[in-house]
């Protein structure tokens, strides 16, 4: 019923070391942009990038700068959700929302993985979690899931996705999730690793098991 669109990573509008980067990902979102929009979507999910050890302040400024660039020119049509390096806090998102002309444009991907990774205990303080996202930016704003356990402790910043059931986050939390009553018009996306074929060398994705098992009541 609804596309979603996952920007390149080769997009970094957080870069202020090499201009040449940052015009690559003004330029490269800008055709992105076009391009999801003539495919029907409406979200396109957009990784800002890495400040590059400038700082997170000059980062986001610099992600607000290529937004405005973009948003203040393109298709009114297509919402554009945002998690990265810059963006790993709720008010670091926040603060860009802040800077954007065109809020209304803006969107947030929730990552399961990445917001364990960040510090946010979603097994032992989920309403609480959701409560401070609530406060901070609005439950509304939140256009897509991405649904992954994580290979790392709550707070390890970084960003290594598990199987279902198979890190730290756990089956429990994720299923509570899925049928949060809040969010079961908002699309989620699985983002889990293939998993190895016993006695072979292969892998194979484990979507249609994992998704039937998180669907279960």
């Amino acid at each position: 019923e609804e596309i979603i669109v996952h920007a390149p990573y080769i997009i970094n509008l957080a870069n202020t070391i090499k201009p040449e980067t940052y015009e690559l990902a003004v330029e490269f979102l800008e055709k992105e942009i076009i391009r999801t929009a003539a495919m029907g979507s409406h979200i396109m999910v957009l990784h800002p990038g890495s400040h590059v050890n400038a700082g997170v302040e000059a980062g986001t400024a610099q992600i607000i700068k290529g937004l405005n660039t973009v948003l203040n020119q393109n298709n009114d049509d297509v919402y554009i959700g945002k998690g990265s390096e810059i963006g790993r806090t709720f008010e670091e998102l926040k603060a860009i929302y802040d800077g954007v002309d065109k809020k209304d444009r803006l969107r947030v991907c929730f990552d399961t993985c990445h917001v364990n990774d960040a510090g946010y205990d979603l097994v032992n303080h989920y309403d609480e979690v959701f409560a401070e996202f609530d406060k901070v930016i609005g439950l509304d704003q939140i256009a897509v899931f991405h649904i992954n356990d994580s290979m790392n402790p709550l707070g390890a910043h970084k960003d290594r996705h598990a199987n279902i059931d198979k890190g730290n986050i756990g089956y429990e939390t994720l299923h509570r999730l899925v049928h949060d009553e809040r969010f079961l018009d908002v699309p989620k996306i699985l983002e889990t690793p293939w998993v190895a074929v016993e006695g072979t060398d292969k892998k194979e994705p484990p979507y249609k098991e994992e998704i039937a098992w998180l669907l279960k009541d």
